[in-house]
């Protein structure tokens, strides 16, 4: 690895990864570990200049206060130690305002520390490279590529580390969004000349959610169903060993800590059979979402690709309330291009977070040729977010929507009003599934 590091260590803290994201924001790479690391193991790490022991308000665990070991002030390495519940034992300076972080953090990591401001994509993508010929040596690795920012852009630093050792599974199950198959058709297979196996499984899907209403339960039949997909497309490859994943930081940091909870869990593949033995290759796995799409960026994928919006895993399933119909499912896919185009050409697609539309499985009276038509709404939905947790909805100008509801009249089969959901999250969530 050429690039220094300074490591934070977890007293408890909740804001380890705002930490971690000012060092890397002075251009020096950081990584966060539990509290109780040896010093054997700090020093097995690379290129170690400086440690932020940080506290917070969980750093009493079963009901003993946790410390780092004393090896660690041993160590040899310069050591400042912030958080508020640190603070509030007089030993540490009182923690600063977020953006005042970076200015607080700098004079111990160059001047106390001597660390190079070297940690950019650049390096990042070069070391990985290494890594992963170093954990591959001759061997095959397989990747599951649905098209996502995190999956796309493990397979594109794949195949400069591997090239051909690479095969990438895309399983189109009937629920994408409209050209986005045929998108990594032509990027990974025509422009990266990856060793792609496209399944068209879409007949498959849409006969197992036949009739099915329950939104969990869709859920559920996608997902094992994508499993049992990857599954057999896996068995006919021989000598895979490997499996690339797109882990990125924030899904290790929720998966929970030593001093925190779970928030959620994590299997960016999920639930995939024990008895297909690979060995896990992530090469994200230390990376925040802005850094994977700078890294993405680096690697030269468009940038379509690079900021595509997040996409649920049962993609436009949850999107066609209740049971699926071809139908409905059409008028989601068609009216969501339709967004998305209009919401580009106003420069809406740089600033809102998520849009997207939605076809409910109720129609209403309207008309169409002089004539009574009893079709469906189309629901259109923007909101801005800054962790998912809360969401506000985007005051779109009214003159964009009625064009965007003037298309989505004109183009889209099936529809014949158009609204426009102004619920924020809470009480709403963001997807209506």
């Amino acid at each position: 690895m050429k690039q220094d590091m300074i490591v934070i260590l977890d007293l408890g803290s909740t804001e380890n990864t705002v930490i971690a994201r000012a060092v890397r924001a002075l251009g020096v790479y950081s990584e966060i570990y539990p509290h109780d690391i040896t010093a054997d193991e700090l020093k097995k790490l690379p290129n170690v200049k400086g440690i932020i022991i940080n506290g917070g308000p969980n750093h009493i665990v079963d009901g003993v206060r946790i410390d780092v070991l004393p090896e660690i002030y041993e160590a040899g390495y310069p050591v400042m130690s912030v958080g508020h519940e640190l603070a509030k034992c007089g030993n540490t300076p009182e923690w600063p305002a977020e953006d005042e972080l970076g200015a607080f953090l700098k004079p111990f990591v160059f001047d106390v520390c001597k660390a190079e401001a070297n940690w950019n994509m650049k390096n990042f993508i070069e070391d990985q490279i290494e890594l992963v010929r170093k954990q591959v040596g001759d061997k095959k690795v397989l990747l599951a590529l649905s098209g996502g920012v995190d999956s796309s852009v493990v397979a594109a630093l794949l195949i400069r580390a591997i090239g051909k050792q690479l095969t990438c599974v895309h399983v189109n199950h009937g629920l994408m969004r409209k050209g986005e198959s045929e998108a990594v058709i032509e990027v990974f297979r025509n422009q990266l000349d990856a060793n792609l196996v496209y399944v068209d499984a879409s007949e498959r899907f849409l006969g197992k959610l036949e009739n099915v209403a329950d939104p969990e339960q869709k859920r559920k039949i996608i997902g094992a169903e994508f499993i049992r997909v990857f599954e057999e497309e896996a068995r006919k490859l021989d000598g895979i060993e490997f499996l690339g994943q797109g882990t990125i930081y924030p899904d290790i940091v929720e998966s929970g800590t030593k001093t925190a909870k779970m928030v959620k869990s994590h299997h960016n593949v999920g639930g995939l059979p024990e008895d297909l033995q690979f060995q896990l290759v992530e090469p994200l796995k230390q990376l925040f979402k802005d850094e994977v799409r700078a890294c993405g960026v680096e690697l030269g994928l468009p940038y379509e690709m690079v900021y595509r919006q997040p996409f649920p895993g049962p993609g436009l399933g949850v999107r066609c309330l209740g049971a699926i119909t071809r139908e409905r499912l059409e008028a989601v896919r068609e009216s969501d291009a339709i967004l998305r185009e209009e919401f580009a050409k106003a420069g809406l697609d740089k600033k809102v977070w998520q849009y997207f539309t939605i076809v409910p499985d109720f129609k209403s009276v309207g008309v169409r040729d002089n004539a009574r038509s009893f079709e469906y709404p189309v629901i259109i939905r923007a909101v801005n977010t800054v962790d998912a947790m809360t969401a506000k909805i985007e005051l779109v100008d009214w003159e964009i929507l009625l064009t965007i509801t003037d298309r989505i009249m004109k183009e889209v089969k099936n529809v014949n009003r158009v609204c426009y959901d102004l619920s924020p999250k809470p009480n709403a969530t963001i997807e209506w599934e």
